[in-house]
């Protein structure tokens, strides 16, 4: 019976579960089209400004000196439209490739502009840019923008709509950019006064590239679409463009050209504008399209979630159906988990006690219905025995669970309450031990003084670590950066012995106040663990570089001891990136400052790492990388010389090694 069931019912499941699938694959795509239009129309309004810009820029160098203000406003236009694509990736190529150049075309285009009004228009100015170069530079740019065609072909395949909207759009942008490019050609040869060069093959070539656009955009376009396009080409303005074009033409053996660069500008500019117009029609039909594509896969895939909830519905049925031709052994079940739940279940629960996972996740259910007294009439007695035996071995374990649960946070909750009455105690003890040094003039009591102040704040670390272990935050906030340097003096000053401390080179850069107590905490664990592993007459040496690369600061403490086994070192980091996670109490006692460096590490937040790997010539370095947003703006001064840094390139080296061998042992299952 259980295969004549099941084989159809999982069946007809894993159909209905592709058909769910399916839906919900076409709605992703429906919406990620529906964004990737929307990035493509903002990707056309940079392209808008960025036409008018070339237009008065080639003007401007021309000789125009009226389009100076206007200019100005457009590049603030196009500044705006560049912060907003800076998220985007599939325009970030573009942007980098071509659009960085921008501000030193805009400060050639300026210095040419005024040489030219200083020389009284004799030539542009030494550095100064070529008119026909800072137009190839725009139209290379507005070109490369075009050409971002950030919709997906997956979700436009189905739909000849959408398809043949994206079609005129992409189409109307490349005749857009052709009228824009006339504009700025044209602009610049009525500021000279004539052709130079080949300009006027490039109005040619131009003029044919927006007429054979135009013409396929007839071919896509609807109806609606083609009257806007008539109407945008039937106005005044258009007709007066129409007439200077003429007038250029006249000019193609390089004669003088009489004509009013402004009055060419202001007829181009209403019918790019007006072709814009058009082109914003377009967008939102596109997008109206694209709307209606993601509601229609919203109301499909809700159709086939009920269909599918619905066939659940069934195959629920139908086994609940089948289960009751199968009562009959499940006395023998019932008395079977009667045995688990009185004896075998709560030995398993005593184990999980005594093992070294946390459980506190459990809590004791509420206490289970009688179900003795409700007598279930047929066959359904065994049943209710079964459910009744397991609730029971259900409430036993969860029960026990929670107990030991309790026990570990109380005990966890006494080590903080005992670290923070250390730590107050410590607190008080260095403020009596401050002033006794202030009032001290004995020097050799002084010395004794000191060396007691430097106890105290030993212990007033240790309280720290063990909050930190309790999982409390210690309370040492500071509000100042404090220089890298001051960071690893004040770790070198809580460790014990401090004076084999080698601060070899440690590069200027500021850490920012919230991690300045952080840092020099997890600093003084590592510095503390090279101290006690290595020789009494080796120095730790402490080194400190920006890694421009990463966009991070370094500090490595590297010690020439007896170093770690590969498998130690291996589960030694895993205690460093895991952010602490192994609990308190069950860890051994060895490793506890390693969970102290993994929590505080975890606390500075995502970038910082701890990494240890091999010393070269014996011994193990371990190296903090604190991402740049931990670090704050260096103070102007002269800047400290520090001496030549180790192989800075080999420890970082070493830590991306190491990293990359982790990640390929979890990635081949070999537990850390």
């Amino acid at each position: 019976m259980a295969v004549v069931i099941t084989v159809p019912i999982c069946l007809l499941l894993v159909v209905a579960g592709l058909a769910v699938y399916g839906r919900a694959e076409a709605l992703g795509d429906a919406r990620t089209t529906r964004a990737e239009v929307g990035l493509s129309l903002r990707v056309q309004a940079l392209v808008h400004q960025l036409q008018r810009e070339r237009g008065l820029t080639n003007g401007l160098l021309g000789g125009e000196s009226d389009f100076r203000t206007p200019l100005v406003a457009t590049r603030a236009r196009v500044d705006t439209a560049l912060r907003g694509m800076r998220p985007e990736r599939a325009v970030e190529d573009v942007i980098q490739r071509y659009l960085r150049r921008l501000p030193a075309i805009r400060a050639a285009a300026d210095r040419g502009a005024v040489g030219r009004d200083t020389a009284g228009g004799s030539g542009p100015a030494p550095n100064s840019a070529d008119r026909a170069a800072t137009l190839t530079f725009y139209t290379t740019a507005v070109d490369a923008l075009n050409a971002v065609d950030p919709v997906a072909d997956t979700a436009t395949r189905t739909d000849r709509r959408l398809r043949d909207g994206l079609a005129a759009l992409r189409e109307l942008a490349a005749a857009k950019e052709s009228v824009a490019l006339e504009r700025g050609l044209v602009n610049g040869v009525f500021a000279e006064g004539a052709f130079r060069d080949r300009e006027y093959l490039t109005f040619t070539e131009v003029r044919a590239t927006r007429v054979a656009a135009l013409a396929r955009f007839r071919q896509v376009a609807t109806a609606p679409q083609r009257a806007a396009l008539k109407n945008t080409f039937g106005t005044q303005e258009a007709q007066r463009a129409t007439a200077y074009e003429n007038q250029a033409h006249r000019g193609a053996d390089g004669s003088a050209l009489r004509a009013d660069a402004g009055t060419w500008w202001d007829a181009m500019t209403v019918l790019v504008d007006d072709l814009y117009a058009v082109q914003q029609s377009v967008g939102d039909d596109v997008r109206d399209r694209a709307d209606r594509l993601r509601h229609e896969a919203e109301l499909g895939l809700v159709a086939y979630l009920v269909a599918g909830t619905l066939m659940a519905a069934l195959v629920a049925g139908l086994a609940a159906f089948a289960s009751r031709s199968l009562t009959r052994p499940l006395g023998a079940l019932a008395e079977a988990a009667h045995d688990v739940a009185r004896n075998r279940l709560p030995a398993t629960v005593a184990r999980i006690q005594r093992s070294p996972q946390d459980h506190e996740e459990f809590l004791p259910p509420a206490e289970p219905p009688d179900t003795t007294a409700a007598g279930p009439l047929g066959g359904a007695t065994e049943i209710a025995a079964v459910a009744a035996s397991l609730h029971q071995v259900e409430h036993t374990a969860l029960h026990l669970a929670a107990q030991q649960a309790g026990l570990r946070r109380n005990t966890t909750e006494s080590l903080a309450n005992l670290g923070r009455r250390n730590q107050n105690l410590v607190r008080r003890q260095l403020s009596l031990i401050t002033r006794l040094e202030q009032q001290e003039l004995d020097p050799d009591a002084l010395a004794e003084l000191f060396e007691l102040d430097h106890l105290a704040t030993r212990m007033r670390r240790n309280a720290e670590s063990l909050l930190i272990l309790a999982g409390q935050n210690p309370p040492r906030p500071t509000a100042a950066p404090a220089d890298a340097l001051e960071v690893v003096q004040s770790a070198v000053a809580e460790v014990e012995q401090y004076r084999r401390v080698l601060i070899t080179a440690v590069e200027p850069v500021r850490v920012r106040g919230h991690a300045v107590a952080d840092v020099a905490h997890l600093l003084a664990e590592l510095i503390e663990n090279g101290l006690n592993f290595s020789p009494p007459t080796e120095p730790v040496e402490v080194h400190g570089w920006y890694d421009a690369e990463d966009d991070t600061y370094c500090f490595a403490v590297i010690d020439h001891g007896i170093g770690m086994p590969e498998e130690d070192k291996e589960r030694a980091n895993a205690r460093l990136s895991h952010s602490g996670e192994e609990a308190l109490l069950s860890a051994s006692t060895r490793f506890l400052g390693h969970l102290v460096v993994g929590r505080l590490a975890h606390r500075l937040g995502d970038g910082a790492q701890v990494h240890l790997f091999d010393t070269t010539g014996g011994g193990l370095s371990a190296l903090l990388a604190l991402p740049g947003r931990l670090l704050a703006p260096a103070q102007a001064g002269p800047a400290t010389p520090h001496p030549a840094r180790p192989a800075v390139s080999s420890l970082l080296n070493g830590f991306r090694a190491g990293v990359a061998r982790a990640e390929a042992r979890s990635t081949q299952g070999v537990s850390s």
